[in-house]
């Protein structure tokens, strides 16, 4: 009797197993498509603005990319679907790698709202100004070790906010006149070779060098004001910021979710874009990280997030960012596939971006994205979609590194960092 009931569970077992992979054989399994890349917001209005600027033709490219087919999913298929914070419309970044300061921007006006309930529209470039000048003196400190280029990361506006205020839009567009579109290829190529002769030459005098990076900056962008007049009162960048804004800087806070970080310690972003190697991110587990995003989209906050756009399952003609099943399924999205793609530089520190509504499907959210980035605006600027993404909490999970949010969404959690 007992080797023949044995034998019996032999045969259940047997049989469970082959349902469970005959099941496991008729889940459905996403499927990816070569698209060719026809002229987008990028070519057709960025790259020929600039042309009838500078009177050059925009050169043609014609590619193909690898991307997930999202023809039989169920995906969002306008902002109107999302519950959102209030919001500007979204600006294009136009050819330069300034995201960080278009997206954190952007988080500011959203808490300034939240806050104050003032809708004010800031200078993004008020800030990039500020920003080259503090790179290039580092360069000079450092001996030209340090990082001279576009990109930077959330954190910075908090440092540039401290150290130079800011102004509204309306008082420093960082264009010249007669140009509507930012251009920064030329400048940031002259203000490199300029820093690579001061490498070479050893010109080490920091008020020579920050004299002439300004120089550049102002040829190219005009030169930054010093006062802003508000109800017809004049006042400096930093008494805007804090008497009429009323905006703390060091009411944000860093975060991201490493398992080469120790948890609950703040930990260096080790990325080129943090050239100056903070430190003040804090480091938390992933589903601590996750529960933020929820927890604060809900609570009426609006996110900076920051992370990789390059992915197969990041669809920029369709405004939608997921995880497709052939590269990661979703139940095995942890905090190791997060750091294993991190590490072998699969995941890059790519774009900077807003996160200001969420839409909850079948248990799971759906993230709207308010972007400046050109793929955003393929849908055109007929569409209510143009300028934003929807990204599915696994592309979060698996694909988004850091967040910055206000200092009241993570109290509890701030309990259990060690000093």
């Amino acid at each position: 009797m007992r080797s023949i009931k044995n034998l019996g569970s032999a045969f259940l077992l047997i049989a469970c197993m082959t349902v469970a992979a005959f099941a496991q054989t008729k889940q459905p399994k996403d499927k990816a498509i070569f698209r060719e890349s026809k002229p987008g917001y990028y070519q057709n209005n960025i790259q020929k603005g600039i042309a009838e600027q500078d009177e050059k033709d925009v050169p043609k490219k014609v590619s193909r990319s690898f991307k997930v087919d999202i023809s039989t999913l169920n995906v969002p298929k306008s902002v109107d679907e999302f519950t959102t914070v209030w919001a500007n419309q979204p600006v294009s970044q136009g050819s330069t790698g300034t995201c960080w300061s278009y997206s954190t921007t952007s988080f500011f006006e959203e808490e300034i709202y939240r806050q104050t309930k003032q809708q004010v529209k800031l200078s993004e470039m008020y800030t990039v100004y500020w920003e080259y000048v503090d790179k290039a003196k580092r360069f000079v400190q450092q001996r030209g070790v340090s990082v001279f280029d576009e990109g930077s990361e959330a954190n910075a506006l908090k440092r540039c906010y401290k150290e130079h205020g800011i102004v509204p839009e309306e008082n420093y567009t960082g264009l010249l006149p007669g140009h509507t579109i930012h251009n920064h290829t030329v400048m940031i190529d002259e203000m490199r070779s300029y820093l690579a002769g001061v490498k070479t030459a050893r010109a080490w005098n920091e008020t020579d060098v920050i004299s002439t990076i300004k120089s550049i900056l102002n040829h190219y962008m005009g030169e930054p004001p010093t006062k802003v007049s508000v109800k017809g009162k004049d006042m400096s960048p930093d008494d805007y910021l804090k008497n009429v804004l009323k905006l703390n800087p060091d009411d944000y806070i860093d975060i991201m979710s490493l398992v080469s970080k120790p948890y609950w310690e703040k930990a260096e972003y080790e990325v080129d874009d943090n050239w100056w190697h903070s430190a003040d991110y804090i480091n938390m587990p992933l589903d601590e990280f996750m529960s933020l995003v929820k927890r604060s989209v809900r609570a009426g906050y609006s996110l900076f997030v920051g992370g990789d756009v390059s992915e197969a399952g990041f669809d920029g003609l369709n405004n939608v960012a997921l995880v497709p099943s052939f590269d990661i399924p979703s139940e095995y999205i942890d905090e190791y596939a997060r750091q294993f793609r991190f590490s072998n530089g699969s995941t890059t520190d790519d774009h900077g971006m807003a996160l200001v509504g969420y839409k909850e499907v079948d248990g799971k959210d759906w993230y709207l994205i308010k972007d400046s980035g050109a793929g955003s605006r393929n849908c055109g600027k007929d569409s209510k979609n143009f300028g934003y993404y929807f990204f599915h909490e696994d592309y979060v999970k698996l694909k988004i590194m850091t967040l910055l949010v206000h200092k009241d969404m993570v109290k509890e959690q701030l309990k259990k960092l060690k000093s």
